[in-house]
């Protein structure tokens, strides 16, 4: 597809593809399509999933939405979507037409490679630093900010190679080559130098210089550096702006850290989740879809180290995991061919509400169209093709080390495999009668679905459980359901730990700590009119709605975020000690200080589990 001369034309007039040649415009151009958006349209909604496109305004104004507020106008020229893309965290804000508005959509693949380029990341990296709509702390924090703001001594990733002046070349590069490293740091007493990889090939390669010549004939003296607590986003404009690669990173008393290249920088800037969803996408066969796997717990710790949000990295793991699902489903429909009739694969639990973590199983149940032919039989045909599909789409996930549901709520079961009627016809029925066997458990199933692949079939089955609050027999039988999980808070104020098996001793986060809210936000989501949607979001739409107070809202939110950090602490230390991971954690390894805010945050949950216990043997519930 040739690009057309006109988008071209246009975008070099722009930062910043106005910094870019001629050919690299129009590659990206090529690929670009045209989106015409009516005057008060919604391009796309706050929280929606991680945008796949680069969008720049070719006539008309779009509004930035946070939190219905309007923050900006952004005119022609201007591009939006960039930092969801490249972070794959939900959108931050919702865009709107402000008039009837032209826009070039721009796939990730080709704004990624524009993005990436030494020309347009300065102006990529102002526009995230600059944090333009002052949403910093909310859920619009995107984990390239969250970087950038890191001091620069956090993002070192091993000790730097210290040499003498007098050290043949011969020997730092292959000091070099052995660690991994691309520089080596030359001490010169008073002072640093530094021999680069690119040094290498320019000063040594190129002139023929002899590799037994000390590296003082080719280093850089003095070398520039940097203190340790600098923020790494300040240390990568330097580097743009005076076009160094590379900066040796001193402590405070002067002590060499490490060095910190362009490329450390550049990864953090636009690799986060999207690089490894690319990789993932252009895996050929299983082996490579495993391989590309194994970056994700890397990343996640990665993640925690620079002190990324606990719900954002649960959003990150969540959306790699759906791609990783995608991939494996793609190929599996590969060795099977094409499905019978059109279906969904839903995720379910955590990751549908993208709250999983590395611990979490991967539930699943699909969602089948019946077809037109009325030849074809759906138990002759249909349900052994998408049994198959589960097994071998298991076994491909198992390969990339998830775990397939313990508790049997997987597309592996047959009880987890309907035709869209069948779902239908279920789901209403466990709205007119909750008494029925397993009605509650599957209910509360299907509310936390999200469709992987197959959107309209899967958003058409969730839409079955919007009609919830009009059904009071179902909220009040959800509601006591929802007091099952109770926070492990003892008689005496202690925290109630496990008493026997290989977790004795322990503290169970997830059924003590997370569960109770989660549990109390589905059924205050559902008594709003909510059903898919986060932890959060279901206790801030019940708060609007009145189905909570405010305070109570509150209190849940803060103890779920108290949580989900402990959690992901826990977690990140075993991923980092090669143990895996599990939600036990003994009380004696938390500080006295973590120990009570965790006591404090379990009384606070009980208090509210307790005022709706009340309130529903009152009959106000």
């Amino acid at each position: 597809m040739s690009a057309v001369p006109e988008v071209v034309e246009f975008l070099l007039s722009y930062p910043p593809f106005s910094a870019l040649s001629r050919a690299e415009v129009e590659n990206a151009a090529a690929s670009a399509e045209i989106e015409f958006h009516l005057a008060g349209t919604e391009i796309f909604s706050q929280g929606a999933q991680a945008s796949e496109v680069l969008r720049v305004i070719r006539a008309g104004a779009v509004e930035i939405v946070h939190d219905g507020a309007v923050l900006d106008h952004i005119g022609v020229g201007e591009m939006f979507g960039h930092a969801s893309m490249l972070s794959g965290l939900p959108t931050g804000f919702a865009a709107r037409a402000a008039e009837d508005t032209l826009t070039y959509r721009i796939p990730a693949d080709a704004a990624y490679r524009l993005l990436g380029q030494p020309a347009t990341l300065r102006y990529v990296t102002r526009s995230l630093l600059q944090d333009r709509y002052g949403i910093r702390q909310g859920r619009a924090t995107e984990v390239d900010r969250n970087h950038l703001s890191q001091p620069v001594g956090a993002l070192i990733r091993s000790p730097a190679v210290i040499c003498p002046p007098e050290t043949p070349i011969r020997d730092a590069a292959r000091e070099m080559s052995a660690r991994g490293a691309t520089a080596v740091i030359v001490e010169l007493g008073s002072s640093l130098g530094i021999l680069t990889d690119r040094d290498l090939r320019s000063r040594v390669v190129a002139v023929g210089l002899s590799p037994d010549a000390p590296v003082s004939e080719a280093m850089t003296a003095p070398a520039d550096t940097v203190p340790a607590e600098r923020p790494a986003g300040e240390v990568l404009l330097d580097m743009l702006d005076r076009g160094f690669r590379h900066f040796p990173v001193l402590s405070p008393v002067g002590e060499v850290l490490g060095v910190i290249g362009d490329s450390d920088l550049v990864e953090i800037q636009t690799h986060s989740s999207f690089s490894l969803r690319r990789a993932i996408a252009r895996a050929l066969d299983i082996d490579e879809l495993a391989e590309a796997a194994a970056a994700l717990r890397p990343m996640i710790v990665s993640l925690h180290r620079a002190s990324v949000a606990p719900l954002d990295i649960e959003a990150v793991f969540s959306i790699v995991s759906d791609a990783l699902t995608r991939r494996a489903l793609e190929f599996a429909v590969s060795e099977l061919g094409e499905a019978p009739v059109p279906f969904a694969w839903l995720a379910l639990g955590s990751q549908a509400r993208r709250e999983a973590v590395p611990s979490s199983d991967l539930d699943s149940a699909v969602v089948f169209l019946k077809g037109d032919d009325p030849a074809v039989s759906v138990d002759e045909v249909t349900r052994p093709y998408f049994a198959r599909l589960a097994q071998r789409t298991t076994e491909v996930l198992v390969a990339c080390g998830f775990h397939p549901d313990t508790h049997r709520a997987s597309a592996s079961d047959p009880l987890f495999v309907r035709s869209l009627e069948s779902w239908q016809a279920a789901g209403r029925s466990w709205l007119e009668d909750p008494t029925q066997d397993k009605a509650l458990v599957l209910t509360s199933v299907l509310v936390d679905s999200r469709p992987v692949l197959g959107d309209k079939v899967g958003e058409m089955l969730s839409e079955t459980f919007r009609p919830a609050r009009e059904h009071p027999d179902l909220l009040r039988m959800l509601a006591r359901y929802s007091l099952a999980h109770r926070p492990p808070t003892g008689f005496l104020g202690g925290l109630v730990v496990e008493h026997s098996g290989e977790h004795r001793g322990r503290l169970d986060l997830k059924e003590g700590g997370v569960l109770p809210i989660v549990n109390l936000a589905r059924w205050a989501g559902m008594a709003s009119g909510v059903v898919g949607a986060s932890t959060p979001a279901r206790l801030r739409a019940a708060s609007e709605h009145g189905v909570l107070s405010h305070a109570d809202a509150d209190t849940l939110i803060e103890s779920f975020e108290l949580v989900s950090e402990l959690r992901l602490d826990h977690q990140t230390a075993q991923l980092m000690a090669g143990v895996e991971p599990d939600d036990f954690v003994a009380p004696s390894e938390l500080s006295a200080l973590t120990r009570t805010y965790l006591k404090e945050a379990f009384r606070a949950v009980a208090a509210v589990q307790q005022g709706i216990s009340s309130d529903l043997s009152l009959g106000a519930r």
